[in-house]
């Protein structure tokens, strides 16, 4: 029973995805509302929360040379095909951009902060000359909770609790025993899924070191192993193949990438680092593979609490997950691997998160490099004390102060950030 669960759970939190996700998702909001639309738009309206707003301000859409909340929004109505979800936007065309773009320039679409206090809420409203309708998503980049059309209730999801659109009533009976029991025992062949977020993150990663995306942080990290500025070993080599990623990612590549719990940065942050590890260490592929579903179920297991957007940063999560798989790769002992997540959560929890954009990629390799240097020590017996700061003796209460730390301060946080996002000196 507990291994099916656990098998449902990657299947629900795998997901492939083309772009960021929260700008993916007001794409999807609006391609979902033109569906009910006959005749010409006439006006696109645009409420999202804090969270989402911050993470759709500036990033990258995927071949696209704008950006911008009211420039997706208008897309999604112009080319978004719903049926594919995260992947709405894929294979949107330069005239499909242009004539998103003019909408915009043409003044009928606006933008604004919806009030409550869900952390993943979008609600998108366009209007024709015969036709009115109100989509919302909420709680899963994926959810639509709510549909209206002319007045009419088509759809609605609000009297339910804000818990059953996340994973988190999954996880009750479920610990980080049995996520490892798991990962031991699982025949490869039922872990196809994993494989293939190995095979799409990897592809993008190694785009990323090819070319020069965003801020190059990858590919410059690689370069300097070349010229022996820096060591190749498997810590940069780590930051580097994930930053790479990043760098692709956030600058509007056309390449998907397959998300952990709904972010695709979180994503590339759970397998890539295991991966570079293991080729580095000379692992097997299916060593590998078991190391990498350990990261992939740990971030999903440690989200269910954390929330799919915070005011903390995501990525630091991923590198809890993958330093505990690297763990597993240099000695097979689920105390150090408690360790490594300890040690890790301790290193990087403060991490803010400031919205996706270019820079993610360097939150990656700070992350990627934590993730490298708490495995090593965990595998060495090494791990912060129970005396310091937040960190507890249990592993799980550490990751639950973890989680209370970042759902607690969230909304004070993001705040300050939106604030300074939206309103700095130009």
């Amino acid at each position: 029973m507990i291994t099916e669960k656990i098998y449902d759970l990657l299947e629900k939190e795998l997901v492939v995805a083309l772009g960021c996700t929260e700008p993916v998702a007001i794409a999807l909001a609006s391609a979902t509302a033109k569906q009910y639309i006959g005749g010409e738009v006439t006006g696109i309206s645009v409420k999202a929360s804090g969270n989402v707003i911050k993470n759709a301000l500036s990033v990258g859409i995927p071949g696209m040379n704008h950006t911008g909340i009211d420039f997706t929004a208008a897309l999604g109505v112009i080319a978004g095909d719903p049926a594919k979800e995260l992947r709405v936007l894929e294979g949107v065309t330069k005239k499909e951009e242009d004539y998103a773009v003019a909408l915009v320039q043409g003044g009928i679409v606006s933008v604004s902060t919806a009030a409550g206090t869900e952390k993943l809420y979008i609600e998108v409203e366009l209007k024709s000359s015969s036709d009115q309708v109100v989509v919302i998503i909420s709680g899963d980049h994926t959810n639509v909770s709510y549909i209206s059309h002319n007045g009419q209730v088509l759809v609605d999801q609000s009297k339910q609790s804000p818990s059953s659109t996340t994973t988190k009533d999954s996880f009750p009976e479920l610990s980080i025993e049995d996520l490892y029991d798991f990962i031991i025992a699982v025949p490869l062949y039922r872990l196809d899924l994993v494989k293939r977020s190995v095979e799409l993150n990897r592809a993008i990663c190694e785009e990323g070191l090819a070319n020069e995306y965003g801020l190059k942080v990858g590919k410059t990290l690689y370069d300097q192993t070349k010229k022996g500025i820096l060591s190749d070993d498997i810590a940069t080599y780590s930051m580097a193949l994930s930053a790479a990623g990043s760098d692709a990612r956030m600058a509007g590549s056309t390449m998907p990438v397959m998300a952990n719990s709904g972010s695709g940065n979180q994503g590339i942050a759970v397998t890539m680092p295991v991966v570079a590890a293991a080729e580095k260490l000379g692992a097997t592929e299916e060593k590998m593979l078991r190391a990498v579903t350990l990261s992939h179920l740990l971030s999903i297991y440690m989200k269910s609490k954390f929330g799919r957007l915070s005011a903390l940063c995501g990525v630091t999560v991923a590198g809890a997950s993958a330093s505990a798989a690297i763990t597993y790769l240099l000695d097979d002992n689920l105390d150090k691997m408690k360790a490594a997540i300890q040690n890790t959560l301790g290193n990087v929890s403060g991490m803010v998160c400031d919205g996706a954009k270019a820079g993610c990629a360097m939150k990656v390799a700070t992350c990627s490099s934590a993730a490298v240097q708490s495995a090593i020590l965990a595998s060495n017996g090494l791990c912060i004390p129970s005396t310091n700061g937040f960190i507890e003796e249990d592993v799980e209460q550490t990751i639950e102060n973890f989680c209370r730390l970042g759902n607690e301060t969230s909304s004070t946080t993001d705040s300050v950030l939106l604030d300074m996002m939206v309103n700095k000196q130009r």
